[in-house]
């Protein structure tokens, strides 16, 4: 398995991101993202699920599984990562949900110290009754959700009506989309956002444990 590594190599805690259902591991978000975390020293390892994989090789565009399916990738590339200090999982949209859906079988196997989901995917956009909480409810390994406050896989209103565990924290990026994208008319910028957000997660890794 490739891995796309980014950030200081002695960092004290390492985050794993699996891409979005429709991008690929170096994609602009996941490319900003990276650097913004590098920024507040931390490394970052990307990697791709093979569907997204083939792409690459000219296999053509292969629609993404379920992400029941990707579950036993995701913990492959855990293990394929090896050693890391202080490993938290995650992704962007899908791949966020399906390291949710893996996070308590590693956590509580001490494979990894949380879960870190940027933009996740709580219901598709239009369809606000089709739900992708269930398991978000008993959810035990510490858990950082970064969503936009307009992102329409959940926005603040929306999710504010869940029953989520005690273990999720969530942070709100002001005015952001489902890449956390603001309205020019904020007087905000991506750059802001995306930098704020590293912020965020630096200081909540920090409070991990």
């Amino acid at each position: 398995m490739d891995f796309l590594l980014a950030g200081p190599t002695d960092a004290a805690a390492t985050v794993m991101l699996a891409h979005g259902a429709g991008a690929p591991m170096d994609s602009a978000f996941m490319n900003a993202t990276a650097t913004a975390l590098a920024t507040r020293g931390l490394r970052t390892a990307r990697f791709e699920f093979a569907y997204m994989a083939a792409r690459r090789s000219g296999a053509g565009r292969r629609a993404p599984p379920r992400a029941e399916r990707l579950m036993g990738e995701y913990v492959a590339a855990v293990e394929a990562l090896g050693a890391a200090p202080r490993l938290f999982i995650g992704g962007k949209s899908m791949g966020g949900r399906v390291a949710s859906m893996v996070a308590d079988d590693l956590y509580r196997s001490a494979s990894i110290a949380g879960l870190i989901c940027l933009g996740y995917p709580f219901h598709p956009p239009g369809s606000p009754e089709r739900l992708r909480t269930a398991h978000l409810k008993d959810l035990v390994a510490p858990t950082l959700i970064c969503q936009g406050t307009r992102d329409p896989f959940g926005t603040l209103d929306e999710v504010a009506s869940y029953d989520l565990s005690p273990a999720i924290t969530l942070h709100w990026v002001e005015g952001g989309d489902h890449d956390f994208k603001p309205l020019k008319a904020s007087g905000r910028t991506l750059a802001d956002n995306m930098r704020q957000t590293a912020q965020r997660i630096a200081h909540w890794i920090d409070g991990a444990g």
